[in-house]
């Protein structure tokens, strides 16, 4: 069934991007606590990003027959190329490529959205018949009905054409670069399950940490202390901390960018992993912090800049990712990764998403 679920997706690419630079997470922090993974393959950083922010540099010249659908008026206006691919089953397809990095999207009837995937062979009868009871139906949105399609503990969006002979595999954006199929799997039981902080029923949402808020009230660095991290650097240096996704690109951009600090001797950096990716990278995301999770705190962070592992996880693991978690939610961490430091004042120090000065930002660490 895998190969099926997978067949003809097209990753998002992170030059696609929104601002801010982090992977952003749908609302409430996710993790499944009750299956525990029995394997856990090499973490691989991927971001399905959304589809680029309108800027104020001159767009790409537009084939004419798209000039005026606002969708793709807005992949233009982040700098791609378009270009048209022809018609097929009631919709177009595009491609939009920046550089060496490309995606392909299928433009709704409406032209306010697209999906990010290819077209494929598969009927969405077939997929009924292949997939009875795994199926949960999402609705319909510029006028193209999705379903929700689990395979154990992999799952899949699909769009059916408007004339329901041809599905596509992908994540709907409209045309402000808003991820459209996050809102509408957030309520599908394993798509984005949540978790509360201290006491209380592990599958109802902790509704103190509202989606959307910007800061929280809860200090963060005594909770820091409490989750489990890999630390790499001097004891004697600046102590910063980072939550991250170990699939999330900017993630691991932000890692690249501190790493000559923490060589140098000029950073201590405590790394923390999460998992909010688990929809767009089909549970990599878990897996991966997991895998991260299993190991002993000195190979944390080596073992993620290596590419993890692909030992089965501890069954500790499973219980040390729930704490980051809640922790995470606790602070209303809006996605990966956050920046977390004592400032030279006292005061604690918050950055979502990558600094735009690293060396501002080691500067303002207190020792």
């Amino acid at each position: 069934m895998r190969p099926l679920i997978i067949l003809a997706v097209l990753a998002s690419s992170p030059v696609f991007a929104a601002a801010p630079p982090l992977c952003a997470l749908p609302g409430p922090l996710a993790i499944p606590v009750t299956d525990r993974p029995t394997a856990s393959p090499a973490a691989k950083p991927t971001d399905a990003s959304p589809p680029p922010a309108p800027s104020a540099r001159s767009a790409p010249p537009l084939p004419e027959a798209l000039a005026a659908v606002p969708f793709v008026q807005h992949v233009a206006l982040a700098g791609a190329v378009v270009t048209d691919l022809g018609a097929s089953h009631g919709l177009r397809s595009i491609a939009a490529r920046n550089g060496d990095q490309f995606m392909i999207f299928q433009i709704t009837p409406d032209g306010l959205a697209g999906v990010s995937g290819a077209i494929t062979e598969l009927t969405l009868v077939q997929l009924e018949a292949a997939a009875s009871g795994n199926i949960t139906e999402l609705g319909t949105q510029h006028g193209l009905s999705g379903v929700f399609v689990r395979s154990g503990s992999q799952f899949q969006v699909f769009y059916a054409t408007p004339d329901k002979e041809r599905l596509i595999p992908g994540v709907m954006w409209d045309a402000a670069g808003k991820d459209l199929t996050r809102q509408q799997v957030a309520n599908v039981p394993g798509a984005v399950p949540t978790v509360v902080v201290g006491d209380g029923d592990p599958a109802k949402p902790n509704t103190a940490a509202a989606p959307g808020a910007a800061a929280s009230t809860v200090a963060a660095l005594p909770l820091m202390q409490k989750a489990s991290f890999g630390t790499v650097g001097p004891g004697s240096a600046p102590h910063l901390w980072m939550l991250i996704d170990p699939q999330c690109i900017y993630s691991v951009r932000a890692y690249q960018m501190l790493q000559p600090y923490v060589a140098s001797g000029r950073l201590q950096l405590s790394v923390v992993p999460l998992s909010v990716l688990d929809y767009e990278d089909h549970g990599q995301s878990t897996k991966s912090a997991l895998a991260l999770l299993s190991k002993p705190s000195e190979q944390i962070v080596p073992s993620w800049q290596a590419g993890g592992g692909s030992d089965a996880p501890s069954a500790e693991a499973v219980d040390r990712l729930h704490a980051n978690m809640a922790i995470a939610q606790a602070i209303r961490v809006q996605g990966t990764p956050t920046f977390i430091w004592r400032k030279a004042d006292g005061s604690e120090g918050r950055i979502d998403g990558i600094p735009t000065s690293v060396d501002a930002l080691v500067s303002s660490i207190g020792s």
